[in-house]
């Protein structure tokens, strides 16, 4: 049965905004991080980053069953459903008067921003595959960039009107006008002729199906790592601009330069990948950025640059990471799905929770080592963006 599509402009900004979800839960809570730690945990201000891997923790766990739920159900019900679980870890966030409580909330609110997540990537998948899926995932991340840009200055204006509780309102809002906005709108994109019952057999076949990929592994595995340095990018980045370059005050506003520079990338990805292909751009970045983190750690640890020339060096090499993250991550994930599309929902949770989860795990050591300089930050990266290209240049053929 044919599904209605919604027009490509209209479709790419509601998936756009879908996929920002996580992002803006993220981001929009870095610059409260400081006042969290003054708060819930002030004989240890680095536990506050717990608050953004609790989130990625709960997300990679609620990702494992998305996909199944979704391929059994539908996407509609599931991605709704899930909406309302992002809701109420929202609340119980912003409501916690314990670090304990704050961190249950973000785990829930990550459970639940885990269906809006695979289930928006299996409706792409539903619809698109291969390089067309690639190019609109890339137009999804061009406009998906303005929002993690702005993340951080919303959640500075909601916390100086009503407090970093505040901010866990705004995501409460947000939630309504995306889920408004897909519910109105969006057809299901499974027929019923096409669901698969949730029994443990059918689920352990795809699952084997999804598993026995050597291109579907070697992809996530790629992605768990870039993950991972990203992750660790976003728990250390605010401190790195606070406390060593003493530019917290302006934190949102070069992160939202960062963010909107990088994402220049996304829109470059769309245009070359139906001409180069997926993996010549996930290993071409990849090495470019092994050199460039290369160069960092190096900078850092022996002082190679003058003092002026530090912060913007970190400014420069912050937009080329986060746009290695355009170039790879939605290639990465069209890659891995190209030949998964019969089980798209259960291909989306495996690969989503394995490298959310495992990338959650490898990230936090990096921002508890934070020592008041960017050198373990630059260290980490450098380590994992090394560690994917080592696996991306294994990665079949087929």
């Amino acid at each position: 049965m044919a599904v209605r599509r919604l027009s490509r402009v209209e479709f790419v900004a509601m998936t756009a905004l879908l996929f920002a979800t996580v992002a803006f839960s993220i981001d929009a809570m870095l610059p409260a991080l400081p006042e969290i730690g003054a708060e819930l945990t002030p004989e240890t201000l680095n536990r506050a980053q717990f608050v953004v891997t609790s989130f990625m923790l709960g997300m990679g766990a609620g990702t494992l069953i998305m996909g199944p739920l979704s391929d059994c159900f539908g996407r509609k019900p599931v991605i709704l459903g899930t909406a309302l679980a992002y809701m109420l870890g929202a609340a119980i966030a912003g409501l916690g008067q314990s670090l304990e409580w704050l961190l249950i909330g973000r785990v829930i609110q990550g459970f639940g921003a885990a269906g809006v997540r695979v289930v928006a990537l299996a409706v792409v998948r539903d619809l698109y595959s291969g390089r067309d899926m690639a190019k609109i995932v890339s137009f999804v991340m061009t406009i998906f960039t303005l929002l993690p840009a702005l993340a951080p200055s919303v959640g500075a204006v909601v916390m100086a009107g009503f407090g970093w509780r505040g901010i866990f309102g705004a995501f409460l809002v947000f939630s309504v006008v995306s889920m408004g906005w897909f519910g109105l709108r969006q057809a299901e994109t499974l027929p019923p002729e096409s669901r698969r019952a949730l029994r443990p057999g059918p689920l352990l076949a795809a699952a084997r199906e999804v598993l026995g990929s050597p291109v579907a592994r070697s992809a996530t595995l790629v992605q768990t790592f870039i993950f991972a340095g990203f992750f660790g990018f976003l728990t250390s980045t605010q401190q790195v601009y606070d406390i060593y370059f003493d530019k917290g005050d302006s934190f949102p506003v070069w992160f939202g330069v960062v963010a909107i520079c990088a994402g220049s990338a996304s829109f470059l990805n769309a245009m070359l990948v139906g001409r180069l292909g997926m993996r010549y751009l996930i290993r071409t970045a990849l090495m470019a950025q092994f050199v460039l983190s290369g160069v960092m750690m190096a900078a850092f640890w022996l002082h190679l640059l003058p003092g002026w020339a530090e912060f913007p060096a970190y400014i420069l090499w912050s937009i080329t990471f986060f746009g290695m993250n355009a170039l790879t991550i939605g290639n990465l994930n069209a890659l891995a799905m190209e030949p998964l599309g019969h089980v798209a929902g259960m291909a989306a949770s495996i690969i989503g929770a394995f490298a959310t989860a495992l990338s959650a795990l490898l990230a936090s050591p990096i921002g508890l080592l934070f020592d008041g300089t960017p050198r373990p930050l630059a260290t980490g990266c450098f380590i994992a963006v090394g560690a994917a290209l080592a696996v991306m240049l294994t990665v079949p053929k087929r």
